[in-house]
C-alpha cells in the first residue's frame, strides 16, 4: 500500500512579537504576522477578513468568536478555547490545531489545506460545505459531528470517536479511517468509495441495515 501523504508543517518563525490587548485585539481587516498569542481572552469576538500568518495561539480563549473569509496560513493552535466559534468562507493553510476544544464550533463553507487536528474534543462541532485536501483528524472526539455535503476526499481520520457523526452528500471516494468508532452515523450511504479497516466496519453494520431497510434481530 502506498504511503499516505502527511499534511505540510506549519512555518512558524523563531522570532514572534508577543501579542497583547488591547493592541493586538481581533479586529475587521486585520493582519497578524509572526506573532505569539499566549493565555488572552479573545473570545466573542467578530472578525472580516482577517489574516493570519506565521502565528503561535497558546492557551488562548476564542470561544464564541465569529470570522468570516479569514486566512490562516502556517498558523499553530494548541489548548485553546475555540468552542462555538462561527468561522465562515475561511481557508486554513499548513495548520495544526492540537490538545484544543471545538465543541459546538462551525466551520461551514471553509477550506482545509495541510492541517492537522490533534487530539482535539470537537463534539458537535460542524465542517458543512467545508473541502478538506491534506487533513488528518487524530485521536479526536467527534462525536455528533456535521459533515454534510463536505468534501472529504483528501481527509484521513485516525482513532476518532465519530458516534453519530452526520455524513450526508458529503464527498468520501479515498477518505480514510483507521482504529475509528463510526456506531450510529448519519448519512451512511455517503461513505461510498472510503477506505475503512475491517476492524471498524463492524460499527457500520447497523447504519447500514437502517438505510437499507433491513431489521437485525437477536435470536431469541
Amino acid at each position: 500500500m502506498r504511503k499516505q501523504k502527511e499534511p505540510a508543517a506549519p512555518k512558524v518563525p523563531v522570532s514572534l512579537t508577543v501579542a497583547g490587548l488591547p493592541e493586538h485585539d481581533l479586529e475587521n481587516d486585520g493582519a497578524y504576522r509572526a506573532m505569539h498569542f499566549k493565555s488572552l481572552d479573545l473570545s466573542s469576538r467578530r472578525a472580516r477578513t482577517a489574516e493570519f500568518e506565521g502565528c503561535r495561539f497558546v492557551d488562548t480563549a476564542l470561544a464564541g468568536t465569529e470570522m468570516h473569509r479569514a486566512e490562516l496560513t502556517d498558523v499553530e493552535l494548541d489548548r485553546c478555547d475555540l468552542s462555538n466559534m462561527r468561522v465562515r468562507s475561511s481557508s486554513a493553510h499548513r495548520t495544526v490545531v492540537s490538545a484544543s476544544r471545538l465543541t459546538g464550533a462551525a466551520w461551514s463553507e471553509c477550506a482545509f489545506h495541510d492541517v492537522v487536528f490533534d487530539t482535539c474534543r470537537a463534539d458537535l462541532a460542524g465542517f458543512r460545505f467545508s473541502s478538506f485536501r491534506t487533513v488528518v483528524f487524530r485521536d479526536c472526539t467527534l462525536l455528533e459531528a456535521n459533515f454534510q455535503d463536505a468534501d472529504l476526499r483528501g481527509a484521513r481520520f485516525e482513532r476518532c470517536d465519530l458516534t453519530g457523526a452526520q455524513f450526508s452528500n458529503a464527498k468520501m471516494a479515498g477518505a480514510r479511517f483507521a482504529e475509528c468508532t463510526l456506531a450510529g452515523i448519519a448519512g451512511v450511504t455517503s461513505l461510498k468509495g472510503a477506505i475503512i479497516r475491517s476492524s471498524d466496519a463492524w460499527g457500520l453494520v447497523h447504519s447500514l441495515a437502517g438505510a437499507m431497510g433491513i431489521t437485525i434481530e437477536d435470536a431469541s
